[in-house]
């Protein structure tokens, strides 16, 4: 018969008595505020601005591949999920790998804003930023990468400017098919009319946004205090809890002429999948995007889920196109370790394909 060693159960009950006095330091530190982690730190420049848009370059003092990478980020939440933290950042891997890189950042929009639409975004500020892109990193030409609506801007800009100096198109968690679009599809089942959503100051407020994606996984929220609860005692768990959730719960307005776009357009008539885009008076048709893309693509996200962003191969020209589908969540595709492990260094590898060495 084997005698239970005592050493073990002091042990264990030690260590238990440890984690809650690490747990109650650090719940004491999150209720007061304290000590919270430092996001988007890497240094960067700004290197173009039009209204609250800012065209920020990251300082790399080993740039070894060109031509430079221009991300356009989405328009409801904040950019520096990108540069999330240091260890954990898209941004430093990027730079790491010797890429000269570039990032148009909208800002937080406010009334001024409201008459903001898709041709102020495909047809203005995205060429504008291509242009100074260029004209800083001393290039005739970019790889530009959209991330989740970023995307849709990039498509929406590459196939209405079908010559643009692209030498590469990425889009990451990029949603075509707003028919399957989970929001989408609860805003139709109660009726919601965009201009329900659309505040006083001609925007879709923030909480607004923040409040339509928690219906999404209605018990996330709980989940995650939980999984929180237990793991309090760990530094490097709590400092990644608090950045993530700070991001997620910190979403900004949507421009409304925006918003009217995506609702009519986008959702109702689902343009991207019946080949019905409009900008600027246009038709226009993805199709002409016919340079080197990649689509990256989340197995788990909730917000675009597979079948929501899989068909963009599909819809546009490129001959040379490659799909990256990943068990990774909307997020996880850009931060945490599967991104470290899969997604960034997939991305890696096109880009350097789509470049050469700098001499």
């Amino acid at each position: 018969m084997d005698i239970p060693n005592p050493l073990g159960a002091v042990d264990r009950i030690r260590k238990e008595v440890e984690r809650n006095s690490l747990r109650a330091r650090n719940g004491i530190k999150m209720v007061a505020g304290v000590g919270k982690p430092k996001v988007g730190a890497t240094p960067r420049d700004v290197v173009w601005r039009n209204g609250r848009a800012r065209l920020y370059r990251y300082r790399n003092d080993d740039v070894r591949y060109r031509p430079p990478l221009l991300i356009v980020f989405s328009l409801v939440s904040k950019a520096y999920i990108l540069d999330l933290s240091p260890g954990n950042s898209f941004i430093e891997h990027l730079l790491g790998a010797g890429l000269d890189v570039y990032l148009l950042d909208w800002g937080v929009p406010d009334e001024r804003d409201a008459r903001n639409n898709l041709e102020y975004y495909a047809d203005g500020a995205i060429p504008a930023a291509i242009e100074a892109t260029c004209r800083t990193s001393h290039c005739d030409e970019v790889n530009i990468l959209g991330y989740c609506f970023g995307g849709n801007l990039t498509l929406l800009h590459g196939a209405h400017h079908p010559d643009a100096p692209i030498r590469s198109h990425t889009v990451v968690a990029c949603p075509v098919d707003y028919d399957k679009m989970p929001m989408g599809h609860s805003f139709r089942q109660v009726g919601t009319d965009v201009e329900d959503l659309i505040g006083d100051d001609g925007n879709i407020a923030g909480s607004v946004i923040y409040n339509s994606f928690r219906t999404l996984r209605p018990v996330g929220e709980v989940t995650g205090y939980v999984d929180l609860l237990d793991r309090m005692w760990n530094d490097d768990y709590v400092a990644a809890y608090q950045a993530m959730n700070g991001w997620s719960t910190d979403h900004i307005p949507l421009p409304g002429a925006t918003a009217r776009q995506m609702f009519h357009m986008l959702m109702d008539d689902n343009a991207f999948m019946n080949d019905t885009v409009t900008l600027g008076g246009d038709r226009i048709s993805l199709r002409d995007i016919t340079v080197p893309f990649l689509s990256v693509l989340g197995e788990k996200d909730h917000i675009v889920p597979l079948d929501v962003a899989s068909p963009v191969n599909d819809l546009v020209g490129s001959t040379d196109s490659e799909q990256l589908r990943l068990k990774g969540g909307h997020i996880g595709l850009v931060v945490g370790r599967t991104a470290a492990k899969t997604t960034i260094p997939t991305i890696i590898e096109f880009l350097k394909k789509q470049s050469e060495v700098r001499a």
